[in-house]
């Protein structure tokens, strides 16, 4: 028995790294319990010791050693509950230890099962959850997959740690380029700013502080494979990569795009930007259902109201006037007016209808244009029968739903219609 006990615990120390000053203070606490329970639970005077060299237990009532043939199958069966209780301990705080330091990093592991929404992520050694508020629209797993996503938060609990994942924070991007773009981590290339809406787009700010290293080219990649990698990680996530500018003006312009923008107007102290399109770069600018500015005012932090140059021209409200309130949408770094939001929706849905054979030259009247090609075709900013009528088949055909032939009807009508 003694000779097994040390075995077990030369054992434990070498595999789990648990000292054996640790096991043997825990067998002795334990196996003074034990005694206790024998010769009686009010005895203060008795104590118990397990030799470190030969594994032999003394039990003593003062200085009177005790002998009796229960301590035997006792000490056996105590000392392999504490050892079994001592190892669970110890890989719990192990493993709470590793992952705690890897907080803000990109973990890698299997779809386990699923609970209430929930995926439980196989990591190996343990089990990670990805709530559902953490995860993305629209992205499908199945059991056996295997998942990336970032350590959001590390606790212990009395079942063992609790890891957290997510695949919707904004961080989870800045890790992906910091992995994909050694510029990054290497101090050359600086994220500035994310502003991300998870599954539909992303915009991310970048700053170079090498003059000859040119910060959007280094994120992009040769012929686009850095950004293509995370793009497939994010499961067709889009991505605009930005440059940052200390000048408002160049950055915003850069937010905004690809939108041109005619004029802005600035008010510091309220940290709002009124900015003046085209209209026919409005719906561009404003983006579906808003997207676009909206992504842009988080990614700068100012609040941005898109107006056309038609509405600019007309005659401003007398200084009597009460101006008219608009509702804002809150975001997470700024906020964009409902109304501009509304403008551009309104121009989305209603394009000026120029008189041709009797007919209104719409997209909706185009040959093989229906309600799901049209919206396809207005976001990507194919927006007029001019527009389309100009358009190269090669472009048409990059969009969902539309293929060659479709493309060549689509384009052969806007230019009978015009």
């Amino acid at each position: 028995m003694n000779e097994e006990i040390l075995t077990v615990i030369d054992s434990i120390e070498r595999e789990k790294g648990i000292p054996k000053e640790v096991l043997f203070a825990a067998i002795e606490s334990a196996l003074l319990s034990a005694a206790k329970k024998i010769l009686g639970k009010h005895r203060t005077d008795i104590t118990v010791t397990v030799d470190r060299e030969t594994g032999r237990i003394d039990v003593k009532s003062g200085n009177k050693k005790i002998e009796s043939g229960e301590f035997g199958r006792i000490a056996a069966q105590t000392a392999k509950q504490v050892i079994i209780q001592k190892i669970r301990e110890a890989e719990r705080d192990i493993i709470f230890d590793d992952y705690h330091e890897r907080v803000g990093g990109i973990v890698t592991g299997g779809v386990h099962r699923f609970e209430r929404g929930n995926i439980i992520v196989d990591l190996g050694k343990t089990e990670a959850v990805l709530p559902r508020s953490e995860q993305c629209p629209g992205e499908r797993y199945k059991q056996g997959d295997r998942i990336r996503a970032y350590v959001l938060e590390v606790t212990k609990t009395n079942r063992g740690p609790q890891i957290i994942l997510s695949r919707s924070s904004v961080e989870f991007v800045r890790k992906l380029f910091e992995l994909e773009v050694p510029e990054i981590p290497e101090g050359i290339v600086e994220i500035k700013s994310i502003s991300r809406e998870p599954s539909e787009r992303t915009k991310i700010a970048v700053y170079s502080k090498d003059e000859k290293v040119d910060p959007v080219g280094a994120c992009v990649g040769m012929r686009g494979n850095r950004v293509k990698d995370i793009v497939r990680e994010l499961h067709g996530e889009k991505i605009d990569i930005i440059r940052w500018s200390e000048n408002i003006e160049e950055y915003l312009k850069a937010a905004l795009n690809p939108a041109k923008i005619s004029k802005i107007k600035m008010d510091k102290e309220k940290k709002s930007i009124e900015v003046i399109v085209k209209t026919d770069q409005l719906s561009i600018a404003i983006g579906k259902h808003g997207q676009n500015v909206r992504l842009a005012s988080k990614i700068i932090g100012w609040e941005l109201d898109i107006r056309p140059e038609e509405e600019q021209a007309k005659e401003a409200p007398r200084p009597e006037e009460v101006p008219h309130t608009t509702k804002k949408v809150q975001g997470r770094a700024g906020s964009v007016t409902k109304k501009s939001i509304d403008r551009g929706e309104e121009k989305i849905a209603a394009k000026e209808a120029m008189p041709t054979g009797g007919e209104a030259r719409t997209i909706k009247s185009l040959d093989g244009v229906g309600k799901k090609v049209e919206s396809v075709l207005r976001e990507a900013g194919f927006d007029t029968v001019e527009k389309i009528a100009n358009a190269e088949i090669e472009n048409l055909v990059k969009l969902d739903g539309i293929g060659k032939k479709k493309a060549e009807k689509i384009i052969a009508s806007a230019k009978e219609m015009m």
